[in-house]
């Protein structure tokens, strides 16, 4: 039963028969068509008013783009919508997140490092504003799990850290920031990942704690959530075996993901925690949620357990096609098509979305783009980054480094992303503006077998590692590979006892787990130009380190602290 008038809609009655009547009105194909939110990929008016008209979608999401080009679409979508859009963006780390010319913030990680909840507050107020600049009004943020596993892949840096106060003090800001921005939150990632090493974009992960673990943890911080009044809640691709025992009273059988359990979405989540908003899948082309039954099955199954909004398609015509003949086949009922839609339909009546379409103020005019990097969220971001860097260790006293005693330095680049230019060159040239001589290394400009230690020693002041290693999807690891020929690595750490060497990470906190000899260690948590310029400045000792790590660098071994 939807409680209208109580948290997170407080919906009046007007708003209320709004909903209802809305509902009476649609066509079977309306209201299944308010199940999807797709991702768009087309900029065409012509194909953008067709998707609107033809599947009635309930939402839609754009990857980043230019902000122009995406406000200018999503008005096309909404002026096009016979019921006002849910407009989804990934806003978990600035307004870049949507707009490519938003502000970088930083990772949530590097909010957490600063111990200041006032920087959550400003990464949702800056990341939805921005996105609310383009056309967004739903957030896919903030990322609420405890990054308890470092070896785990995809949760990481896009995580507040492993301390349970912490990821609730500082989710519980960003959806206060999100909310005077009048955009929707939606926590992830149900029922919690980060126990797991696995990601579920590849498998269905297990969060393999007991029922009370979980309590006393996950379900802390999305009480939390929820009290908070997110609108929205993703559930994942991710087991709880425990709580299915404890609902069958029975030896789990099968791994299920949330997004198709009917005792983790009703029971769990909306009967023990109280849960009243809209939940959405997470995107199903995951690998976690297509391997766990057939298609056919698990489109419609997915809202009939509990589910309201399925993100993404494998392919759209098809899943709407499993969506409607699931329904007539009875796999998707009459009851749950009804309360799904009207939690969709009620979600954007608390988002007073159909008062903004009625003045036609769903997307804004070209003016709000100026928000974009304005001068306030660009101070913001710089002071985040000046008080979230972390001087890991430095054991060897190397800190600060100098032109004078460092001069030649040899910059090694670790990882393989598009942002590997962009990171390098703001690394050469914030050095070399402090008067370092730098050499980037490239792997078949040094000799393995023939270079003597004494010839690198006279070419060379300081090895200076960049770990570019970003928390990305469909990546199984995120660890270092290093360059070798039979254990004789020419860009490994082998130097350390001959020339000074230290280590920078710009993504993954846990690099120390692949590289324990280093002695100088800074954690960035983002590679983000105003991480950069601080990580330098700090270096260099024009600045004091401020950060806090929010998880273990040391991944509970002493050897890393050597």
């Amino acid at each position: 039963m939807i409680q209208y008038k109580e948290n997170p809609f407080y919906l009046t009655e007007e708003q209320v028969q709004w909903v209802e009547s809305t509902y009476d009105s649609m066509s079977l194909e309306e209201k299944i068509g308010q199940l999807f939110c797709p991702i768009v990929f087309t900029k065409d008016e012509k194909e953008l008013k067709e998707l609107v008209e033809t599947k009635h979608i309930g939402g839609m999401l754009y990857r980043e783009g230019p902000g122009e080009e995406l406000r200018q679409s999503h008005k096309i979508l909404q002026d096009a919508s016979k019921i006002p859009l849910l407009t989804a963006s990934n806003l978990e780390y600035g307004g870049n997140g949507s707009a490519i010319e938003g502000t970088y913030y930083g990772r949530e990680m590097l909010a957490a490092a600063t111990g200041d909840v006032e920087r959550a507050y400003q990464l949702g107020k800056v990341s939805c504003s921005e996105g609310a600049a383009v056309g967004v009004n739903w957030s896919f943020a903030p990322v609420v799990d405890l990054d308890l596993n470092y070896h785990n892949p995809i949760t990481n840096v896009r995580t507040f850290g492993s301390d349970l106060q912490t990821v609730i003090d500082m989710g519980k800001a960003y959806i206060r920031g999100a909310k005077e921005e009048g955009v929707a939150t939606s926590v992830k990632h149900f029922p919690g990942d980060g126990v797991d090493e696995r990601d579920q974009h590849l498998v269905t992960s297990v969060n393999a704690l007991s029922c009370k673990e979980w309590d006393e943890s996950y379900g802390k911080i999305y009480k939390e959530m929820i009290e908070a009044g997110t609108l929205t809640v993703m559930a994942a691709h991710i087991a709880l075996p425990a709580y299915e025992e404890y609902f069958d009273q029975k030896p789990c059988e099968r791994i299920l993901p949330a997004t198709l359990s009917e005792n983790l979405l009703k029971k769990l989540l909306r009967e023990q925690l109280g849960f009243n908003g809209l939940i959405v899948t997470d995107a199903t082309p995951m690998v976690g949620f297509c391997s766990a039954m057939d298609r056919a099955t698990a489109v419609p199954l997915s809202i009939e357990n509990g589910c309201d909004m399925f993100l993404f398609n494998r392919n759209m015509e098809e899943d709407f096609r499993l969506m409607r003949e699931g329904y007539e086949k009875g796999i998707l009922s009459d009851a749950r098509l009804e309360e799904a839609v009207k939690r969709i339909l009620a979600t954007k009546a608390a988002m007073h979305l159909p008062e903004k379409q009625e003045k036609g103020q769903l997307v804004p005019d070209a003016s709000a783009l100026d928000i974009l990097n304005c001068e306030t969220y660009d101070c913001w971001a710089k002071e985040c980054a000046d008080e979230g860097v972390t001087l890991v260790k430095d054991i060897q006293n190397l800190l600060p480094i100098d032109p004078k005693k460092h001069k030649r330095v040899l910059l090694e680049l670790m990882g393989d992303f598009p942002s590997n230019k962009r990171v390098c060159e703001s690394f050469v040239r914030e050095l070399e503006a402090r008067g370092f001589e730098v050499t980037v290394y490239e792997p078949e400009g040094f000799e393995v077998m023939e270079d003597s230690v004494e010839s690198f020693k006279s070419r060379y002041d300081l090895i200076f590692y960049v770990g570019n290693i970003e928390t990305a999807s469909n990546k199984t690891v995120s660890r270092l590979n290093w360059h070798t020929m039979f254990g004789l690595g020419n860009n490994m750490p082998w130097m350390v006892h001959e020339m000074p060497a230290l280590f920078v990470s710009v993504g993954n906190p846990y690099h120390l787990l692949d590289a324990p000899m280093i002695k100088t260690f800074v954690n960035g948590y983002c590679n983000s130009e105003y991480v950069i310029h601080a990580v330098v400045e700090k270096l260099c000792g024009d600045s004091e380190f401020k950060g806090k790590s929010p998880i273990d660098p040391f991944c509970g071994k002493p050897d890393l602290k050597l």
